[in-house]
């Protein structure tokens, strides 16, 4: 019987940070660094101040959120609690497991989401209602 998702299952992850004067990097290596195989990256920007985007749940897909510029807040959501991380550093990022609403919030001005998935687009996959994210948590 599979383990019912919570919001203690969203972690933070440190990734590798490479300094140099010149600047630095920060890379991802699929799973050396994440929980699952990278199958669809995308990224959110251009995005007004103060805007929220997400609100949703997935039912087979992890994601993984990093504020590659700027901040914001994602809001996670396991049906009966709730908790809202910063993400405001390009070389930590969020884990949100399948079955966990996640909101993102609280943009700051030229902020950029980076996401990473374990799955492609497959909107069926999507639960977008929150009542029906309710049920389906249960």
């Amino acid at each position: 019987m599979n383990k019912k998702p919570n919001i203690y299952d969203c972690s933070i992850h440190e990734l590798p940070k490479v300094k140099d004067r010149a600047g630095n990097i920060t890379f991802v290596e699929g799973i050396s660094n994440l929980p699952f195989e990278i199958k669809r990256v995308f990224y959110l920007y251009d995005l007004p101040a103060g805007e929220s985007r997400g609100a949703h749940a997935h039912k087979e897909c992890h994601q993984f959120l990093v504020a590659a510029s700027g901040s914001f807040e994602v809001e996670v959501d396991d049906g009966l609690n709730k908790k809202t991380v910063l993400l405001n550093r390009p070389f930590y990022g969020l884990h949100i497991p399948p079955g966990i609403w996640a909101a993102e919030k609280g943009f700051s001005s030229g902020a950029i989401c980076l996401v990473l998935t374990s799955h492609r687009y497959n909107e069926s996959d999507y639960i977008r209602d929150y009542n029906n994210f309710l049920s389906y948590s249960k």
